[in-house]
């Protein structure tokens, strides 16, 4: 295998003009010929979708049955307690739909919920909280996606996870060691479920341990014969709000916001790389951002010789569009967002000639100035809020050539380890930007009610010309995700990547002043440049944990990857006729 560290610093050297990429090609043909792919978090999530693929099932079919596994074999990352977002491609239409099921705000939340004393809450404090959950998404993100796309019968999605549940599973080593970690903060112990179900016998769980939740089983048995309504109304509903309103700090979530809470088809965003064409995910999605770091990167290396220049402008690029993201992304249904003008290449090639020397905090840019907007943009204030990286991500594509990127998530690792019906509650709310201004300043990201949080999830696919479909990609990360799909893109259509070697390169993330690196021999070596070249260099350790899971369309054959930083799997199925 090729040695990827110099491989990159080759690349780097090289000219402009973009390797060798997959091949497009001339004309969508009438029949998907490359077999199906499976790319997710957790070995069971992926052979529960592979079944489903098997046996006639869509790529949103199987994406609802590899979820609902994950919810329940990895309930640090995501569940049925929190939301997601789904980008749903059918091949024969060609139709891109954004499915948002993020969760929403208490009716009666207030923007100054996380304030105490006359200061914001501890994020400790408010992730455990009450108040830090919202009306979760996820099963009736579940509903409108088979609605759209589903070809198995509802019932059916959730057999495999039904099964791992009342007859357990084993414990894998991510599960245990985030078990054992959070003891000492007591936290999973606040509710008698989440104490008895992690530390059984006042022991947290061990790998290996053979672990049973007929809880999550019987929830899904009734969500699968009675639909949403079985979750978002009757005893289950009953029990989140239960637990979202238990001390300490209690929580105002009511059954009327779980009975109203709706998904949400919003517009699919594109925009240029090259002559490709990035489609991903609107506000509240940061998807947006990867469309941003991808253009300001381009205009960064045009006809740059310089072997080094790869690497600062990723580094820039990410800076400059998290200043943009920060300032300006939102709930669009309650703030108005200039994210035409922010993803105008005008504006794009101009704002990346704003590059900032090492050492000065990137500020963001003025669509209304640098390309002469007639319509003011509303001037937001800065929000700096952080999003813990508890989210998990499935790619996926059919034996049609239908195809899912879905990033689901709860939050912080486990939530808000308030437990209800056999599965965590989000902390959510904690996206929101907590601290209220004392100046006054209206913030994009403020908390208000039903509205939703901003989100750095950002499921992606990406096009040919021709607008055949060459790569699904997305990933977990908290306020990091952004930069690790925006790796996935640079690293496979201009560093000429593999898929794995896309996701392997180290993790580097630019927000702010400060550029954090991942730490391994490959990782490094590109901190050692980036100092040479004056920035602020933080050597992250194995903390930035990314969990991409992707697949690139080749002329004949399908390429996937999982991220090795966590528990992935990825399986080729052969197309139909040469089983």
């Amino acid at each position: 295998m090729r040695t990827q560290f110099y491989l990159f610093l080759f690349l780097l050297s090289c000219s402009t003009t973009a390797p060798e990429t997959p091949t497009p090609m001339s004309e969508k043909k009438t029949l998907w010929d490359k077999g199906a792919m499976v790319s997710a978090a957790n070995p069971h999530a992926v052979n529960a979708a592979v079944d489903i693929l098997n046996i006639g099932g869509s790529a949103v079919d199987a994406a609802i049955a590899a979820h609902a596994v994950l919810g329940l074999v990895e309930p640090q990352s995501s569940g049925l307690g929190g939301g997601g977002f789904i980008l749903n491609y059918n091949f024969t239409s060609g139709n891109l739909i954004f499915i948002d099921g993020r969760e929403t705000a208490p009716s009666d939340a207030r923007i100054d919920m996380f304030m105490k004393d006359g200061k914001v809450m501890d994020f400790q404090e408010a992730w455990v909280s009450g108040k830090a959950v919202g009306s979760p998404g996820a099963v009736a993100l579940y509903k409108t996606a088979h609605d759209q796309s589903g070809k198995i019968e509802w019932s059916k999605l959730f057999n495999h996870a039904i099964n791992l549940a009342e007859n357990g599973f084993e414990v894998s080593p991510r599960l245990a060691g985030f078990v054992q970690a959070l003891e000492s903060y007591g936290r999973l112990s606040i509710n008698s479920g989440s104490k008895e179900y992690f530390y059984p016998n006042g022991s947290p769980l061990k790998t290996g341990d053979i672990l049973v939740n007929k809880e999550y089983g019987a929830t899904l048995r009734r969500i699968a014969v009675e639909g949403p309504k079985a979750f978002y109304s009757g005893a289950i509903a009953e029990e989140i709000v239960t637990s979202a309103s238990a001390e300490p700090n209690p929580g105002s979530l009511s059954l009327a916001d779980l009975r109203n809470y709706k998904t949400v088809i919003r517009p699919v965003i594109c925009g240029s790389f090259r002559d490709l064409k990035i489609c991903t995910t609107s506000p509240p999605s940061s998807g947006g951002a990867q469309i941003m770091i991808a253009g300001i990167y381009d205009h960064l290396v045009y006809n740059s010789k310089n072997k080094m220049d790869r690497i600062t402008a990723f580094v820039d690029a990410q800076r400059l569009s998290y200043a943009d993201r920060d300032h300006y992304f939102g709930d669009p249904d309650e703030v108005e967002i200039p994210i035409d003008a922010l993803l105008d290449p005008k504006y794009l090639k101009l704002r990346s000639k704003e590059r900032f020397k090492p050492g000065q905090t990137p500020t963001p840019g003025d669509p209304s100035k640098l390309i002469g907007l007639k319509k003011q943009i509303p001037s937001w204030g800065s929000d700096n809020t952080e999003e813990a990286s508890g989210t998990t991500h499935i790619s996926i594509i059919d034996f049609e050539g239908n195809a899912v990127s879905m990033t689901a998530t709860v939050e912080s690792a486990f939530g808000s380890h308030r437990w209800a019906s056999g599965f965590l509650l989000n902390n959510e709310m904690t996206d929101f930007a907590r601290k209220v201004p004392e100046d006054g300043t209206r913030l994009a990201n403020a908390v208000a009610p039903n509205r939703r949080p901003r989100s750095s999830m950002s499921p992606t696919m990406i096009f040919d010309k021709y607008n055949n479909l060459l790569m699904i990609t997305g990933s977990p990360g908290g306020n990091s995700i952004p930069a690790y799909v925006a790796k996935t893109i640079v690293g496979v259509f201009d560093w000429g990547m593999t898929a794995q070697e896309a996701v392997d390169q180290p993790n580097i993330v630019a927000r702010g002043e400060k550029v954090k690196v991942e730490s391994s021999r490959r990782g490094k070596k590109i901190e050692k440049i980036l100092k040479k070249k004056g920035y602020k260099v933080i050597n992250f350790g194995r903390n930035e944990v990314s969990g991409l899971h992707l697949i690139t369309v080749l002329p004949s054959k399908l390429d996937g990857a999982a991220d090795r930083r966590r528990e992935g799997k990825v399986v080729y199925l052969k197309k139909k006729s040469e089983e």
